[in-house]
């Protein structure tokens, strides 16, 4: 007879770093068989009962002291599988964190009736053909890996126009048909819903499930039941979904990488790109890395042959491409002497007006919404500071007094504090006055709008305006006959690393909407490489670029960054409990507020682990000596 194991490691549910280990229990001989690796239970701690997860059981334990016994075995469902304990052991340790705090991130809150319901069993899939990754050097060998249960890794970028929903089911029915499973992370709902379309389509009903919050706690937890019972084999969803259980798993893929709503908000902020870069690695699975631009993280898989690149021949690009012209170098000023100071130059004016006469509609793309997010004086062009509280000042409408974008008090007699003015500029126009000044331009056409607060599902069929900022700018139906992408200033001219980067992936993914035989106009000078690599749709070009001039100036993703933020001596005290011999460049501190700092720490790529092993230890220690808490950042999006 087999000895049943009689001791059990439990991840209690306990944030405290210094708390960062597993714990023995002992398990009563009336739950032995019951108490399974991944379960939920209630352990004595101290003088409270806490929460936790069985991590493995085992025959005998190193700890000399006496053991307790488990409380009470709160659900028998196994909801924390042998690879996703691994994969998030592993999270935590990249990221400086805690075992607890990831499985936070990667465990739905439980619902109970949701475990009474009844089993299932995958359905088979048929992996249906499909010329589309054809048109890819490597898209059908990839594909065909997926077929022969390879673990195949490629950086995808797409071509415009390209259904990219319908590309990723392709691959995920490739694999399911070799009998394995996979996971596919998109930035927001609006994409997963078409991602979700897109499955079902391919697959078939019933071979998939999505997983995101807004699903809600009860249909979130059924979904994610179905995949550790392994029901289902595919999973889609926003960030959380990239620690999925499911079962063999073959593929993992994730779109659009350079989007923020990858980047979790919770400790210890890890970027779902990373933890599928992880765990690919840990499942030996295949990886797909996709989006129509390219971020310097993933063309770094491509130089160190992690990956491969997966582009499009030129002449592909040249069929699939809209027009694409700049309006802002010296010899477009000479053939429209407005394009320099005019918002909406001739040559844009021209393409919106002959888009809307072919029944087409418009897409115009403006950085920021509101009405005018940001003013300045008149005379000196000095910021309009709020007199309360010095914070940005703006207008809500045409005839309204400028508002505080921070405490909201309304400055009706404004006057500059440099030099006395009392009369204002607009600095940057949001999405409201640009829908005014275009319903004035196009007065026959319906203007729309489309930000965060009011998204558009559809563009209005037929001759139409939309306006919309980026990220959220509606498909139509048959694409856009011009997209005009104004106010570019406002995205290259931030101060921040990833400024350019990010410009050029806001353009792609607006021009991408427009059809083949559109026009594109981006009010830019033409002679900037970001806008040369938007004009000849390369972003594997600027990619390889931006990752050049990152290492020779230090930046990441060529050298490993943590970002340590506190109150006030706290980032640098944590810094210097560091050992000498990691060789660790502190740069700053530098303000947040009046009582906080940020402190950036800079090691060379491969002691990145060893950075975050040791940030880890040194907060562990101030735990322990109940210094004030200091927040760890490894990767920040943003090192400015």
């Amino acid at each position: 007879m087999t000895e049943i194991p009689a001791i059990a490691a439990v991840c209690i549910d306990q944030p405290l770093p210094q708390l960062d280990k597993l714990f023995d229990y002992r398990v009563p001989e009336d739950l032995a068989g019951r108490v399974r690796p991944g379960c939920r239970v209630k352990v004595r701690f101290g003088r409270r009962k806490v929460s936790g997860y069985v991590i493995a059981l085992k025959p005998s334990t190193d700890f000399e002291g006496k053991l307790l016994w488990l409380s009470e075995l709160v659900s028998p469902e196994p909801v924390v599988t042998p690879e996703i304990a691994r994969l998030a052991r592993a999270v935590a340790d990249r990221y400086a964190g805690t075992l607890t705090d990831v499985l936070r991130l990667a465990v739905p809150e439980r619902r109970v009736k949701v475990e009474s319901e009844p089993r299932g069993e995958a359905l088979p899939v048929a992996a249906p053909p499909s010329d589309h990754w054809k048109r890819y050097i490597a898209g059908d060998a990839f594909l065909r890996a997926l077929r022969e249960t390879k673990s195949p890794k490629a950086v995808w970028s797409a071509l415009p126009g390209e259904d990219w929903p319908a590309r990723l089911a392709e691959a995920a029915a490739a694999t399911a048909a070799s009998g394995r499973g996979a996971v596919l992370v998109v930035p927001d709902q609006t994409d997963l819903d078409r991602l979700d379309a897109a499955l079902a389509a391919v697959l078939g009903p019933d071979r998939h499930v999505t997983l995101s919050a807004q699903l809600g706690p009860t249909k979130r937890y059924r979904s994610f039941l179905k995949a550790a019972r392994g029901d289902v084999r595919i999973v889609a969803g926003t960030r959380a979904a990239a620690f999925a259980p499911v079962e063999r798993l073959g593929l993992v893929a994730i779109w659009d990488d350079g989007d923020e709503s990858h980047v979790d908000r919770h400790a210890p902020y890890p970027h779902a790109r990373e933890v599928l870069l992880t765990r690919a690695d840990l499942a030996d699975a295949a990886c797909l890395v996709g989006g129509r631009s390219r971020t310097p993280q993933a063309q770094l898989l491509v130089e160190t042959r992690w990956a491969v690149s997966m582009t499009a021949p030129r002449d592909e690009i040249r069929r699939a491409s809209p027009r694409i012209v700049p309006v802002g170098d010296e010899s477009d000023l000479e053939r429209d002497p407005s394009g320099g100071t005019a918002r909406l130059p001739t040559v844009a004016w021209e393409a919106a007006r002959s888009a809307l006469a072919k029944d087409r509609p418009v897409l115009v793309q403006v950085p920021r919404r509101g009405y005018v997010p940001a003013v300045s004086c008149q005379r000196c062009r000095t910021r309009a500071a709020c007199p309360n509280c010095s914070g940005p000042l703006r207008l809500t409408g045409a005839r309204r007094a400028p508002v505080c974008g921070w405490c909201g008090t309304v400055a009706a007699g404004f006057r500059c504090a440099e030099c006395g003015g009392n009369r204002m500029r607009a600095v940057i126009i949001g999405a409201e006055r640009t829908v005014e000044e275009l319903a004035q331009a196009f007065p026959d056409h319906p203007v729309v709008e489309s930000t965060g607060v009011n998204r558009l599902g559809r563009a209005p069929a037929g001759a139409a305006v939309v306006v919309a900022t980026p990220g959220v700018e509606p498909p139509a139906p048959d694409g856009y006959g011009a997209v005009l992408l104004l106010d570019t200033w406002a995205l290259l001219t931030r101060a921040e690393l990833i400024a350019s980067e990010e410009a050029l992936r806001r353009w792609m993914n607006a021009v991408a909407l427009a059809r083949h035989d559109g026009t594109a106009v981006v009010v830019a000078d033409g002679g900037l490489a970001v806008v040369q690599a938007l004009m000849r749709w390369d972003p594997a070009w600027f990619a390889a670029r931006e990752l050049q001039d990152r290492a020779e100036l230090g930046f990441p993703p060529v050298m490993k960054f943590a970002a340590l933020t506190g109150p006030n001596g706290e980032p640098e005290k944590l810094a210097a409990d560091l050992p000498s011999d990691l060789g660790a460049e502190a740069i700053g501190p530098m303000p947040v507020d009046e009582r906080t700092e940020r402190l950036l720490l800079r090691v060379r790529r491969r002691d990145g682990a060893a950075l975050a092993a040791m940030l880890a230890k040194a907060t562990a220690d101030r735990a322990n000596a109940k210094a004030e808490p200091v927040r760890i950042q490894i990767d920040p999006r943003e090192i400015a």
